[in-house]
């Protein structure tokens, strides 16, 4: 009987690693709260069951004897993954790493304990009062973010600067919050224009697949990414800064394995604060894009880690061309029809994947969960990926009826 590998997920983004771990020869079971998720039609097991109930994941990981446990692209289920393989003698990282990455305010905590740059930050309560809390908040510069500390996709993040906004912000970080706590902290002015982000991949506690990129957010959907572009466009120095801060990171977290993903700002003299450290694989199919511009399967590298294998290659630095992907996405409620995308790029798209079908429903672009698919497309040289992708909302249309 083939060995078993538990998948804490099932969305349209996850079931490229279970139809991944079932070309490797294992046996997959899945566990998803929502019925109708689509990786139930792939994996070889299905249980409807929440993903971040440790208790119940813990005892059908026993109960169908997996040898791994794979949270892919999932921060909530991240730590239950972590907790379960402890529990069982799997492969993991240390559940306490995986837990401060995972909440914003442990991490800033463990940011400021171990002398990495950071903002100054204040966490609190959504029970707390918020008059209270916008009194302590009087020495901070502003503007000031509001984030719930358990999210990821940049889903309820806002930015403030009076107290009406600061109460309208807390209201909608509490929307999206499952532990109630919050935290606010100064606005980090970028002196490079891109957030930086994407994935690297770590062997034996050290950095060796560097997939960073830049980040592309539409002004109009507020903070939420909407694309990455590689090569990134950092100097010799700005990268090497950048690097040398991550491996330290990751060090004094006592990772050993696996993909995580990154956001990086860099600040006045070039000074990189690390914003997210996710301890799985990104959101928006950047591993896929990742294998593209490599040609390392990061998505099988996932899968052997968990499952205490070591992936034949991992190395990688810089692509040789430039890539780029972007969600696709509606600013409008509607019913969607179609993706119209203009003449001139076209010839650079080699990969469509839609998540809607025509006649479902599109709200308003607010979050990763909102997207509609995602294009990806490949360039001859940088410049030409940048002029491209600077007028893509003007290139790629969402049809809705």
């Amino acid at each position: 009987m083939p060995k078993s590998i538990l998948m804490l997920g099932g969305s349209p983004q996850q079931v490229v690693a279970i139809k991944t771990a079932k070309r490797l020869g294992y046996r997959t079971v899945l566990c998803d709260y929502l019925p109708d998720n689509p990786g139930q039609e792939v994996a070889d097991v299905f249980y409807q069951k929440s993903t971040t109930d440790r208790d119940a994941i813990l005892k059908i990981a026993r109960k169908e004897q997996v040898e791994g446990i794979l949270a892919y692209a999932s921060d909530p289920a991240s730590p239950i993954a972590a907790y379960v393989a402890e529990q069982l003698g799997l492969p993991t990282n240390p559940l306490w790493a995986v837990e401060t990455v995972s909440q914003k305010h442990l991490f800033r905590e463990h940011l400021k304990a171990h002398g990495f740059p950071h903002p100054r930050s204040l966490a609190f309560s959504t029970e707390d009062d918020l008059e209270r809390v916008w009194d302590l908040l009087q020495g901070f510069d502003r503007p000031i973010m509001v984030k719930p500390t358990d999210s990821s996709g940049s889903k309820g993040v806002s930015i403030v600067r009076g107290f009406e906004e600061f109460t309208q912000a807390v209201e909608a970080a509490a929307n999206i919050s499952r532990n109630g706590t919050l935290i606010a902290e100064e606005y980090i002015e970028r002196t490079y224009p891109h957030v930086i982000g994407g994935d690297i991949f770590v062997m034996d506690g050290e950095i060796r697949f560097w997939g960073l990129m830049d980040c592309m957010r539409d002004a109009a959907a507020d903070l939420v990414p909407t694309g990455k572009m590689a090569p990134v466009g950092l100097s010799e120095k700005q990268a090497r800064l950048v690097k040398e801060l991550l491996q330290n990171l990751v060090t004094s977290l006592d990772i050993r394995f696996g993909e995580l993903n990154v956001e990086v700002i860099l600040g006045k003299d070039d000074i990189p604060y690390i914003i997210e450290l996710g301890s799985r694989a990104g959101g928006n199919m950047i591993p896929v894009q990742l294998s593209d511009m490599s040609g390392i399967d990061l998505v099988a590298a996932n899968v052997l880690c968990a499952m205490g294998e070591q992936p034949e290659r991992i190395d990688f630095e810089q692509p040789q061309e430039a890539y780029a992907t972007h969600v696709l996405h509606s600013l409008q409620s509607g019913t969607y029809k179609a993706v119209q995308i203009d003449d001139e790029l076209m010839p650079h798209v080699y990969r469509q994947v839609l998540y809607a079908r025509e006649g479902d429903r599109v709200e308003p672009f607010n979050g990763a969960n909102r997207a509609i698919g995602i294009v990806f497309a490949k360039f001859d040289s940088a410049q030409q990926m940048r002029d491209n992708m600077g007028k893509i909302n003007d290139s790629i249309h969402i049809l809705l009826g």
